[in-house]
């Protein structure tokens, strides 16, 4: 059963815990508790984060439609899902990602630059995943889920406290991956918490096309636990992160999250969102600015000064230089360097591509005169 009304479009009955106008925190029957211990220095950290992320997003697009990059994905209105849910981990939960989830990546100690190399293609991967805890962008849509359950499933036989989270859009719900997944999470009681980020659209597909009923109603039918919150509240999106962690680690298996948000950018930046939505739409959810929703409340509570404003302001600066310079100082890797660390064990077919590869493009072949 769920714990939460829901509904199709998201928010007025979805757990919120930040008002929506001003004034301060909301109180939840259940929720409230599970950021009892949140202080004035963690709302502000919190802002501080929101600021951050989206201006890293801002600087990648920006590179993205200057050449550095080959392709990004922005994340522009999903920020408090996504820090929010990442505030409520601890650092040996492991992370199964999509391809957007760069908030949550800067939270788990990711360098931005790293995740920039990616979307530029200077890199196979991005990070090491066993030093964050986090995998590195899943590009096949819905994959990540299974591989969350069968690390969860992993977790429960070690009998350890740790969990494991997965991203996926509203979209990824129409594979067959996620049935599968939460089947097997259900059966094999696994410590996983799926967090879908519901922003609305599929691509160009809304989510109405995709669903007759709101998203979070499909968990009932696997026998897992559900809840709806307002994913541009950071607040009740980590209450509700935190609730679900913590039902993991007691051992009462998998939690259903979904953040009901909005993508304000184009699903990638080679998509022209306003080929399939209005300017209207668009706007109605500005309205719901996930910063500015955070914003009020610090200025209700007299938080907002202008120096707090202008750290917050100076760290995202800070951040976004370090991004465009770690981009742009990027070393390419070698063209032939794609044959490397395909296997474990030298492959002669493998060896024979790569003879073939460096010969067509006249590319001088060092591995072998090394012999």
């Amino acid at each position: 059963m769920s714990i939460a009304s829901i509904e199709i479009t998201g928010h007025t009955d979805a757990v919120a815990l930040l008002p929506a106008v001003g004034g301060d925190l909301l109180l939840h029957p259940i929720f409230s508790a599970y950021v009892s211990d949140i202080g004035d220095a963690d709302l502000v950290d919190m802002y501080t984060d929101l600021v951050v992320v989206r201006r890293i997003d801002a600087e990648a697009t920006a590179l993205q439609r200057q050449g550095e990059l080959g392709l990004w994905a922005p994340m522009l209105g999903q920020e408090a899902a996504q820090v929010g849910s990442a505030r409520a981990l601890r650092k040996k939960d492991f992370v199964f990602a999509s391809y957007r989830e760069h908030a949550v990546a800067y939270l788990r100690g990711v360098d931005p630059t790293m995740i920039l190399r990616f979307w530029r293609g200077s890199t196979h991967s991005g990070w090491n995943p066993y030093e964050v805890n986090m995998t590195t962008p899943a590009i096949v849509v819905g994959s990540q889920m299974l591989h969350a359950v069968g690390y969860g499933m992993g977790i429960r036989r070690d009998r350890s406290d740790d969990i494991a989270i997965t991203y996926f859009g509203d979209g990824a719900t129409s594979q067959g991956d996620f049935s599968e997944a939460l089947g097997f999470a259900a059966s094999f009681a696994a410590p996983v918490v799926f967090f879908c980020q519901n922003n609305q659209f599929a691509i160009s597909a809304p989510v109405g096309v995709q669903t007759t009923v709101p998203i979070v109603q499909r968990a009932a039918g696997f026998g897992i636990e559900a809840v709806q919150v307002d994913g541009n509240d950071v607040l009740a999106v980590l209450a509700v992160t935190r609730y679900a962690a913590e039902r993991a680690r007691n051992g009462e298996g998998p939690t259903f999250i979904e953040a009901v948000t909005y993508r304000m950018g184009p699903h990638t930046t080679s998509d022209d969102p306003t080929r399939y939505r209005n300017a209207e739409e668009v706007a109605r959810w500005k309205e719901r600015d996930p910063i500015n929703r955070l914003l009020r409340t610090l200025e209700h509570r007299g938080l907002a000064t202008p120096q707090m404003l202008a750290a917050a302001e100076a760290t995202a600066s800070e951040f976004a230089a370090s991004v465009r310079a770690g981009c742009l100082g990027t070393v390419e890797p070698a063209p032939e360097s794609i044959f490397e660390n395909v296997y474990a064990e030298p492959h002669s077919l493998l060896e024979e591509e790569r003879a073939e590869f460096v010969s067509y493009h006249g590319i001088p072949d060092t591995k072998t005169a090394e012999r």
